[in-house]
């Protein structure tokens, strides 16, 4: 899934707006799909300004779906840290 065209944004999402996002899929993971989670939100927003939050989430990889379409956060900075650091792991270039 791509991020959206900046020419398609009408409006850019304020930082305590993603990291209220942000927190809510960390604690409600593998809960809810993606509509009923701008739905539960405990803040209301425009549902394109939720849809570029998402986007942008999925693109850097810090949350992903489910087979059901469930929204669950995956990223864990932690882990990365100690598999970026071993030197029997080497990160490939696709060709």
């Amino acid at each position: 899934m791509a991020i959206d065209k900046a020419s398609e944004i009408l409006y850019y999402p304020r930082l305590d707006t993603v990291l209220t996002v942000e927190e809510f899929i960390k604690e409600h993971s593998g809960e809810y799909k993606k509509r009923a989670l701008w739905e539960h939100l405990p803040e209301k927003i425009m549902y394109q300004t939720f849809c570029t939050i998402f986007n942008y989430l999925l693109a850097s990889g810090k949350i992903a779906l489910d087979s059901e379409h469930k929204v669950a956060w995956i990223w864990n900075p932690n882990l990365v840290k100690r598999y970026l650091y071993r030197e029997d792991l080497v990160i490939r270039k696709e060709q």
